[in-house]
């Protein structure tokens, strides 16, 4: 997840970066860009961020090289290494990004109007309680 507050050239240059460090040690299978995309959550006070994803074939040093660059990486807010078996599916991006919480229609408190309860029964009407003192 590159940040979205640098230019296009500048998160094309650190994904080429990456991708050049897979294909010189291992096998780049896949690659996919998803471009801007709205996070579940802020980081770095961003809420969006530009996904890029790659499926590669890799020895544990070029992991580890990985890791170390992408942490230190200017630009990066996050990423994650898996480790998949090679017949797992792979992922397609969503057509859009799910709506974030203030963009839905219906608030997640949101039930509907009261008027609508009328067929519940009255707390008066319902049963007494199981945990009656046994003093009674």
């Amino acid at each position: 997840m590159l940040d979205p507050q640098l230019d296009a050239p500048a998160r094309d240059a650190l994904a080429q970066q990456a991708r050049g460090q897979i294909e010189a040690a291992g096998a780049l299978k896949q690659e996919n860009s998803w471009g801007l995309r709205k996070m579940a959550y802020e980081i770095n006070r961003r809420t969006e961020a530009d996904y890029r994803w790659y499926r590669f074939e890799a020895p544990t040093e070029l992991l580890d090289t990985l890791d170390h660059n992408l942490k230190i990486a200017d630009g990066v807010l996050r990423f994650r290494i898996f480790k998949v078996e090679p017949n797992t599916p792979t992922i397609v991006p969503p057509a859009v990004a799910a709506p974030g919480p203030r963009e839905r229609s219906d608030g997640p408190r949101d039930r509907g109007p009261r008027e609508d309860r009328d067929d519940r029964e009255s707390r008066e009407d319902r049963e007494p309680a199981a945990f009656e003192s046994a003093g009674e």
